[in-house]
């Protein structure tokens, strides 16, 4: 386990986490799995891949978890931001 991705789901996180945190967290996984603090320039696009693969999945599961006690997150009607 990284130790230093926090646990981003609320009751934990007070809030909802942002794209900040959920890329942070990519990120660190990214150079946990990888070993590269900082990739060399000929692995840069495959390690920045990576990091956008891991923050889709991530806020995609956030999306959908139901935490107890706390509402289901709705998504917005057709035409609404």
């Amino acid at each position: 386990m990284c130790r230093s991705i926090k646990t981003l789901r609320p009751p934990v996180l007070p809030g909802e986490a942002t794209e900040d945190d959920i890329r942070a967290a990519a990120l660190q996984y990214v150079r946990k799995v990888s070993g590269f603090r900082a990739p060399a320039a000929h692995n840069r696009e495959a390690f920045d891949r990576a990091v956008d693969a891991v923050a889709q999945a991530t806020a995609e599961l956030l999306d959908t978890l139901e935490v107890r006690g706390r509402p289901v997150r709705e998504e917005p009607a057709a035409g609404r931001p």
